[in-house]
């Protein structure tokens, strides 16, 4: 006699006490000299004589001032001064404590080492933020773990960071910039990806960098533009590391796409699976399909979460990629984070709820918990 199935019992947001798992968290340094201790006497007077040199006309400002002050939630500004992110214990007391953060991953944004015009100082640039990561962040606070930022356009240097850090388990995944000097699926950067795998590290590839191109339609009059194109810059990624070979060549590489959306993914795949039906013959280091490919090694964080006008629509846009491909992300402390306890919108059952907030970081990152 066949056991009756049910289906998964819905519950609206708030309803459900889950571990939770944060995948996109932003710690800031309150000034370049917080560094100092971690770069070298060379790289120190570099760093006062001529400061950053990144590959856009833009020095000590973003291009877009609408985004400023440090695109970040009003209140998110620590009482004892320096920029947001930029204190633990007001990060841990406005956030991870009431929020019930059971981990949370950290994503450096600024300074980026991998834009710097001076291959060796950005991969010091790199190797300072690590170690400040560990002595201030990951050390301080065993729920936070770090994402290992390497200077791609260093390969060598690259390859060293991580040999040094590999087997700490403070560092979780390896981070290089997306909007670099060519795409990531380029040959030139396979060696980092080979290491990568070698020791068991995803690569997260958070929206950061800037290598000076407006995108494909030229440079945006607004902020929100600016906002939307996010997604553009993953979509372009994927279909770098997809029709390069990145993917066949190391079948075990993971990837987390970071702060782009998720809504388009799915659609991606339906698209990128004719392009190959009709022209596979010019990519016959393609075996299979790019959609399978794709949900072999590819995670996708949920922040900035997608709203269609029927909430529940958001369960079938989610369902068609799987739902083991998802990460909860709350992009704190930015302006447009996701409150973990009211992300979602849509009716989730227990299952779904539990692989997106810890279940599928767990294994990914191989995260341990206690029990209960």
């Amino acid at each position: 006699m066949n056991k009756r199935i049910e289906r998964p019992t819905l519950q609206g947001a708030a309803k459900i006490k889950q571990r939770r798992v944060d995948c996109d968290i932003h710690p800031a340094v309150r000034s370049y000299s917080d560094l100092y201790p971690y770069l070298s006497q060379r790289w120190k007077l570099h760093l006062e004589d001529y400061g950053v040199r990144f590959r856009v006309p833009f020095v000590g400002a973003s291009r877009f001032p609408q985004a400023n002050p440090a695109i970040s939630r009003r209140d998110a500004w620590p009482p004892e001064g320096g920029p947001p992110g930029s204190s633990l214990s007001f990060m841990q007391k406005q956030y991870l404590d009431p929020c019930g953060i059971d981990y949370g991953i950290l994503f450096v944004l600024s300074p980026d080492g991998m834009m710097e015009r001076n291959l060796e100082f950005g991969t010091a640039l790199c190797s300072a933020v690590n170690q400040w990561q560990y002595n201030e962040w990951t050390q301080k606070d065993r729920r936070l773990k770090g994402s290992l930022l390497v200077n791609g356009e260093d390969v060598e240097g690259a390859i060293a960071e991580i040999e040094m850090w590999a087997g700490k388990t403070d560092f979780v995944q390896i981070s290089m910039t997306c909007r670099g000097v060519e795409p990531l699926g380029r040959k030139r950067y396979w060696p980092i990806y080979e290491a990568a795998v070698r020791h068991g590290l995803p690569l997260g590839l958070h929206l950061s960098g800037d290598s000076g191109s407006p995108g494909g339609a030229g440079w945006p009059s607004f902020y929100q533009e600016s906002h939307h194109r996010f997604s553009f810059v993953h979509r372009e990624l994927l279909t770098s590391f997809v029709f390069e070979g990145a993917f066949e060549r190391f079948p075990k590489l993971k990837v987390v796409l970071v702060e782009g959306g998720f809504a388009w993914i799915s659609a991606w795949c339906w698209r990128a699976d004719r392009q190959w039906l009709r022209m596979r013959d010019e990519v016959p280091h393609l075996k299979r399909p790019p959609s399978e490919y794709v949900k072999q090694a590819v995670y996708i964080t949920t922040q900035p979460m997608d709203e269609p006008e029927r909430p529940n629509d958001l369960r079938d846009v989610m369902s068609w990629f799987g739902w083991d491909r998802f990460l909860f992300a709350s992009d704190y402390p930015h302006w447009d984070w996701d409150d973990p306890k009211q992300a979602f919108k849509c009716s989730l059952s227990d299952w779904e709820r539990r692989m997106i907030y810890s279940a599928n970081a767990e294994e990914l990152y191989r995260f341990e918990f206690g029990n209960g």
